[in-house]
This record gives structure tokens, sequence and C-alpha cells, in this order.
């Protein structure tokens, strides 16, 4: 079984200043939550015991987020607060949280690298920071991956002119929702774009994919790109992409960030979804 995860949470999260000039974007509240501790949870719901969070300059908060408090503990046994305590006891027992920091930013794929000595399985599941999902989806990349044996990575179908912002796949539909992948793409254009499947930041790969990022030059942005050296791994063994059928939420703006705590809001909060609907009818 797969028990450890890379989390790559080295950005800078310009799309999101001033907010992260000395605020991680994985750190922002999502209904009082850090985004990355949903991440986490999810990790560790799938069976994960040990992960990797790659940080960088200025990240020192999701460390301390993770770690043991234990002046505030003490302050909330002293003030009976004990559903608080709790709730920051049970952060302490996702799993076992290791940090290593990327020293120059140089992509996604550089990051994913810099996990190498940490991972000794033959595969293992690497999930960004910032995006937030309905359902489990390692859980779901496991599941598949136990069925075909081979990398499998997290796909959504979007608005064909959005496909530009996104690493692309094309394929054939083995069975619903599941795609033997032929070709990967990172951001092409528009009218490139060998189809409107996009990888959404969600991935379960063979422990071959540092290799081949140690063999990929900088691509698109003069960053090492995780889809360029997953279009090498593809030389070597099959790749396969589940549409996933869960909400995702991408964080990576304001509007991504407002989108996530409205819509979670709605659903998990007694009396905001008519808050929101008096405010639409005003």
């Amino acid at each position: 079984m797969l028990k450890k995860a890379i989390i790559p949470a080295a950005g800078f999260g310009t799309r999101l200043l001033p907010i992260t000039k000395a605020q991680p974007k994985e750190m922002l509240p999502v209904l009082g939550k850090p985004i990355i501790q949903y991440v986490i949870e999810d990790l560790a719901s799938a069976g994960i015991e040990s992960i990797l969070v790659i940080t960088g300059r200025g990240k020192s908060a999701i460390e301390n987020h993770f770690d043991k408090n234990f002046e505030l503990e003490e302050r909330l046994k002293k003030d009976e607060k004990c559903e608080a305590l709790k709730t920051i006891q049970e952060i302490n027992d996702f799993a076992h949280i290791y940090y290593i920091r990327q020293g120059k930013q140089k992509g996604l794929g550089d990051a994913v690298y810099c996990g190498r000595e940490f991972i000794c399985e033959d595969y293992t599941v690497i999930m960004v920071g910032d995006t937030i999902y309905s359902g489990n989806v390692p859980k779901k990349l496991i599941e598949i991956h136990e069925k075909y044996g081979c990398s499998v990575i997290a796909l959504e179908r979007v608005p064909k002119e959005n496909v530009h912002k996104y690493g692309v796949i094309s394929g054939k539909e083995i069975e619903k929702g599941i795609f033997e992948i032929d070709d990967l793409v990172e951001k092409p254009k528009v009218e490139e774009a060998p189809s409107n499947l996009i990888i959404t930041g969600a991935y379960l790969l063979s422990s071959k994919i540092f290799k081949h990022l140690e063999n990929t030059e900088p691509g698109r942005g003069g960053e090492i790109q995780l889809t360029d050296a997953m279009k090498m791994l593809l030389k070597e063994e099959k790749i396969i992409g589940v549409e996933v059928d869960f909400k995702r939420y991408d964080i990576g703006d304001i509007k991504g960030w407002l989108e996530a705590n409205v819509e979670l809001g709605i659903d998990n909060i007694d009396g905001f979804k008519e808050y929101i609907q008096d405010l639409c009818n005003k």
C-alpha cells in the first residue's frame, strides 16, 4: 500500500498579493481551516502516513500550524474550551509531516524533485497544496492504481477556451471516465490543445519520475514542468487519467478563494445560504 506523499507548497502566490507577501497561500482560511489542511486530511484518510511538504522562504506558518502548541493547549485546558482543544490536538495526529525547502523556485517539477530522497516506494501520491476537492481524490487515484498497476493522474473537463491555463492530455477512453493517455502538453494554445481534459494537480506517479525530472530542461515559463517529465515517463510505462466527478476549488486567485468560501459556506454553515439569497435579492 502507498504510505508516502509529497505536497509542493513553495510558490510565491503572486496572484493573491498583497496577502501572500507574508502569509503562505496554502494557509489562507476556507471556513476557518487553512487550504493545506484539507489536502493533508484527504491524504491521511486515504491511508497516507508520511507527508513531505516542499516549502520555501516565508512558509514557516505551515510548519507552525501542524506542530504542537503546548502553551495554547494549556490555556484551552485552563479555560475549559474542550472543543477547541480537541480541534487543535487532532491537527497534530493527521500524519507524520516533514519539510524541506526548495532553494530556488524553478517550477512544480523542480519542487517535486526536491522530494526524491524521501520516496523509497515504487509509487507516490503528489498533491498541490492550494487546491480543495469536494471528495477524496487521493483515495480515487489509489483505487485506480490498484486496478491498473501504473501511474494515475486526476483529470477535469473544462471549457476549451480555458485549456491554455493547464496541462492537457490526449488519450483513449478505456472505460467511462478512465483514459489511457498518449500525450501531455503544458499550457497549449487553445487551437493546439489535444482535448479539453486538463491535469488538476493530483498525481500518483512512479518513482521513475525523479529520473526524468533530473533530465527535464526548463520549459514553459523557463520552469521545470512536471508535465514534461510525465511525457518522458509515458515512454516507459502507461499513465492512466481519471476524470474525477468531484468539485475542484483551485485557490490561485482572490476569485477562487472567495468561491470556495461561499460555496462551502452554503453547504456547511446554518443560515449562510439564506444570507446569500438575501444579498442577491437586494
